[in-house]
């Protein structure tokens, strides 16, 4: 085994005879600047290859290979900080700083995470999965150095749609307005904010950031602060002169000394560039063009498609086969094209989720009535509530991790307001590989509190379509949260069919124990009842409850078992908990839902069992009650008892 292994390093050394002797950064900067090219060749294949067998996010990363060489070649990480945006674009960060022997179990229960997480690595100075908090971030950790006294510095990257988040501008204004040692590396790849770059504008970019100019530039200013008008003209010729060649005047108009655009693929000019900026003070952009994709033919095609992947060809780039079935994100893309050709008031709004969201098709046939707002989840919702306002029907599509962006605007402007306004929440519950960050653990809490929101959770793919429709056609605010992936595989009606708001199912009759099912949850539910010859109920509805088939339940059965896909604080069972106590109602009651921690990635079934929400852990908690015993582990499984 041990003549194995060694003939396996010693092929990984022949493949990628640079990146082999790189296990951290100072490694990296033991090399010639000459070599850096050839490295960044290697890293790029590496990165492919690994991912091919993996799945992860591809096309990000493959764009900023050279950018994170040259960060690490220049900057003294870890003690100079490197916080990324979003976090998809940091597998090479990842590959440099000590887990490229690890990369196979990125994503895997127990292995490297998709994102930053700074309990991975010293590194990964900050843990990040959702956009535009890299400058605020960045800007806290420098003015915590200069709180310090410590001359460490501190670079933030971020990308053109992050950009688009409030919160980056936000950031960009204090920061803008101060004097902190700080370094915003803007990554466009997607030519969103400028021509494409040549020659001339590196050219540029070297001389803006060279002492030279930098020299004069902070000695005029300085030599002509005491002749207030010669000092006001030279710094509007500096202002029109940028301004006339290059894209940052908004940047420094924020307080910002902007270089750029450069070619972010040219290894020596960002090297150059970065050696110069690093030795500025004060706060500075540097914006790179990179190409999504680069450096992989099928990824360049098509960066959009393999921004995420599953694992696929690394020849074709054919990727493995999707399950079979609808998911219920094709579900919601259909009913929204079926509705909207019924009703012309339809708007469907969406935060730069179009594909994932299921609205290819309905941003195709419905142009006009399709607004991809970017990532501005905030905007998204007080949009659909200034639509609601004047007689439209939005409909908002949203993940559920990110409607948590825009809580506030939930609360004031939609539900308040009691508006009219459709959200259709994906990726509620676990979400697998993708982790705590991107989990919608947390919707059924924060969605069930506010008055006049209607809240419901289908069980399976038909009843998914059913409960949109109910909650377009509702006079109000009304949220269905379905899950990633497929359900159990309920043909879908093409009616457009509703439901009546507030009432369950009594799906099974049984003895003794009754399960109250919230949403996705029924399936297993269903197997732990027939194995106990319990009850099921398939509740639908969170908000209203179903008061009466909860009597009902509780009236015939010594236990009730409250099971969602939620945390169990606040959630759904907690709406059973706080009924029974207001009817003043005798029962047992067991809430099992997500624990009162963050799941880390693994296996969407791993992440159920690891909650005991599988069907082996419904039965084990249950009969733990029934015999008297504390269900282990009280975030799980908690105990409420009502006038026992």
């Amino acid at each position: 085994m041990a003549a194995i292994k060694d003939k396996a390093v010693m092929v990984e050394a022949a493949r990628f005879p640079l990146l082999e002797q790189v296990d951290l950064p100072a490694d990296l900067r033991r090399l010639a600047p000459e070599d850096l090219p050839q490295l960044a060749d290697e890293l790029r294949r590496f990165l492919i290859e690994s991912v091919s067998r993996t799945g992860g996010h591809l096309a990000a990363g493959l764009g900023v290979v050279e950018l994170t060489i040259a960060l690490h070649y220049i900057y003294d990480t870890p003690r100079d900080r490197l916080v990324w945006d979003v976090g998809h674009q940091a597998y090479p960060h990842k590959i440099l700083t000590g887990r490229r022997k690890r990369m196979d179990s990125l994503r895997k229960k127990g292995g490297v995470s998709g994102f930053p997480r700074r309990e991975e690595s010293e590194y990964d100075t900050f843990g990040t999965g959702h956009s535009s908090t890299s400058i605020s971030a960045a800007m806290g950790m420098a003015i915590a150095s200069s709180c310090q006294g410590m001359s460490r510095k501190v670079v933030a990257i971020t990308g053109d749609a992050a950009m688009g988040g409030g919160m980056a501008f936000e950031a960009l204004n204090h920061a803008g307005a101060s004097d902190m040692d700080l370094l915003v590396v803007l990554n466009d790849n997607d030519m969103s904010i400028s021509a494409p770059v040549g020659a001339f504008r590196n050219h540029l970019a070297r001389v803006l950031s060279g002492k030279l100019y930098t020299t004069v530039r902070e000695g005029g200013k300085s030599a002509l602060s005491h002749i207030p008008r010669l000092s006001e003209l030279m710094g509007r010729w500096e202002e029109h002169m940028k301004g006339m060649v290059m894209p940052g005047t908004l940047f420094e108009e924020l307080g910002f000394n902007y270089i750029g655009p450069i070619d972010g693929h040219d290894m020596e000019t960002l090297v150059t560039t970065l050696t110069n900026m690093r030795s500025m003070q004060g706060p500075r952009l540097l914006h790179v063009i990179t190409q999504k994709g680069k450096g992989y033919k099928p990824a360049e095609g098509d960066p959009c498609v393999y921004h995420g992947v599953t694992p696929f060809n690394l020849e074709t780039g054919k990727m493995d086969p999707k399950p079979v079935g609808a998911t219920y994100t094709e579900v919601f893309g259909d009913w929204l094209c079926d509705a909207a050709a019924g009703d012309e008031r339809m708007v469907a709004i969406t935060p730069a989720m179009c594909e994932g969201s299921g609205m290819v098709q309905y941003s195709k046939r419905f142009p006009d009535r399709f607004f991809d707002v970017g990532i501005a989840e905030q905007h998204a919702v007080t949009l659909a509530a200034g639509l609601a306002c004047e007689g439209m029907k939005p409909v908002v599509a949203i993940y559920s991790t990110f409607l948590q962006r825009g809580y506030d605007q939930l609360i004031h402007d939609v539900a308040l307001q009691n508006l009219d306004v459709t959200f259709a929440v994906d990726r509620a519950g676990q979400v697998g590989a993708d982790g705590a960050t991107h989990a919608g653990s947390f919707d059924l809490s924060y969605a069930r509190v506010l008055p006049n929101m209607v809240v419901m959770a289908p069980a399976d793919e038909d009843e998914c379509r059913r409960m949109l429709q109910t909650a377009f056609e509702h006079q109000g605010p009304a949220l269905v949260r379905y899950p990633r992936g497929t359900g159990p595989g309920v043909a879908v009606g093409k009616q457009l069919q509703t439901l009546p708001i507030g009432i369950g199912e009594w799906r099974v009759r049984g003895h003794q124990v009754a399960i109250l099912s919230f949403g996705s949850m029924l399936e297993k539910a269903l197997e732990a009842g027939s194995r106990l010859g319990a009850s099921v109920a398939n509740m639908r509805f969170i908000k209203p409850l179903d008061e009466e088939l909860v009597l009902q339940l509780a009236d015939s059965h010594e236990l009730l078992v409250t099971l969602e896909d939620n945390v169990v604080q606040g959630g759904a069972g907690s709406a059973v908990n706080e009924f029974l106590a207001r009817a003043q109602h005798p029962v047992m009651v067991l809430n099992l839902g997500l624990p009162d921690r963050f799941i880390e990635h693994a296996s969407g079934e791993q992440q159920l069992q690891e909650s005991g929400l599988d069907p082996d852990g419904i039965v084990q908690a249950i009969l733990q009650r029934l015999s008297g015993d504390e269900v282990p582990g009280a975030p799980v499984a908690v105990k409420a008892e009502f006038g026992i």
